[in-house]
């Protein structure tokens, strides 16, 4: 039975959830840009509406139909937009990856009886599930997850693109990064630790410390995790000259008879360079490494994604890995195979008997696949 889906967000990734959803759902994406919703003209079972999603009153009615919400606002619109949502009484699973703590509307949506999924991506996402779901079979002593976007085409000088909000990507290179140590959290400056790693069809990319464990430094208690950002080497060495410049900089800045705060201008003459055109070759790749105990025995286990820009459908590798593990999580949801109320990270999911499997299968008929390899001892 088809159900009514609410996509609130028609970016690139929002479009091509909406599109995954139409060939099973009646979808109703939703945002205030109509270029963005041109993108979504001609698709059945699909329809568009023009709102301002800031607004808590605009979303309230556009979802007041909707079996199922699906979040994918930029992030710094995410929190409220969940609190609207869960306060009209509706699921939702998000992947707009807001700062705040999602943990402050748990209450909220445990007397709603809602389940919000956030989180819902890649990584965070993916990596969270599948930590998840060995966390309950096994006892987990380190988890690694190293992961980027990146170009086909390497163009001097960043040979990079942002496949999601570049100043998100800023933020990741100026933000503390938190990992866990012998059972502790500690900071480290972004960017830091570098490690070069070769990876098969790809060559060799450089590894740094960003701030990507998020929920998971709560919910698990693992004693080593850590998770790297992947870039091309010399991507590193560039951020940190602009950044200890100050040219990420907040503070506003006397410059003549102007008042110029540093990240302003740098995201001005950064982001056209960064941009991904809507039909560049690009990449996702992620290599998780789960270690642990089982039954006694030494075990390691790797998941490796390494997924590329489908020129058929034009979807770019971040929209099909990032949009695919949401749409699947948002159909556990729809059929009952995740009733957990309240916030719920993407590891509470990956805890539910059966529903990695699931997610996994989801997205492999989708051409998102993951290799897995196991090693004893």
């Amino acid at each position: 039975m088809r159900k009514k889906v609410v996509v609130l967000g028609a970016g690139m990734v929002g479009r091509a959830m909406a599109i995954d959803l139409s060939k099973q759902h009646k979808v109703l994406s939703v945002d205030r840009d109509v270029s963005a919703l041109a993108f979504l003209s001609n698709h059945e079972n699909l329809a568009t509406a023009q709102a301002d999603l800031a607004d808590a009153d605009a979303v309230t009615k556009v979802i007041a139909d909707a079996d199922i919400v699906v979040g994918a606002v930029p992030g710094f619109m995410g929190f409220k937009t969940l609190e609207t949502v869960i306060k009209a009484g509706k699921n939702i699973v998000d992947i707009s990856f807001f700062s705040e703590d999602p943990f402050e509307l748990d209450a909220l949506a445990k007397s709603k009886g809602v389940t919000a999924v956030m989180d819902a991506g890649v990584a965070p996402g993916m990596s969270n599930l599948i930590l998840g779901s060995y966390q309950k079979e096994m006892k987990v002593t380190d988890f690694t997850c190293y992961v980027g976007g990146l170009p086909k085409e390497r163009t001097w000088p960043y040979e990079y693109k942002a496949p999601f909000s570049p100043i998100d990507v800023i933020a990741e290179y100026t933000r503390p990064s938190r990992i866990v140590e012998n059972s502790k959290t500690v900071e480290k400056v972004a960017l830091s630790e570098p490690e070069l790693i070769d990876f098969p069809e790809v060559g060799t990319l450089e590894a740094f410390n960003t701030d990507g464990l998020r929920s998971l430094i709560y919910t698990m208690k693992i004693p080593n995790m850590k998770e790297k950002t992947l870039r091309y080497p010399g991507h590193i060495e560039l951020m940190r000259i602009l950044r200890e410049t100050g040219f990420f900089g907040e503070q506003k800045l006397q410059i003549g008879d102007q008042s110029v705060r540093p990240i302003d201008l740098t995201t001005s003459l950064l982001f056209p360079k960064w941009k991904l055109g809507e039909e560049e070759e690009e990449f996702t790749i992620m290599n998780i490494l789960i270690e642990g105990m089982d039954g006694g025995k030494q075990f390691k286990h790797k998941y490796e994604l390494l997924d590329r820009y489908d020129p058929s459908t034009k979807t770019s590798s971040m929209a099909r890995t990032t949009g695919y593990t949401c749409t699947a999580v948002t159909q556990l949801v729809l059929d009952g195979q995740y009733e957990r109320k309240g916030i719920s990270p993407p590891e509470f999911v990956g805890e539910t008997s059966g529903c990695l499997d699931t997610v996994l299968k989801y997205l492999e008929a989708r051409g998102v696949i993951y290799k897995k390899s196991s090693q004893a001892g």
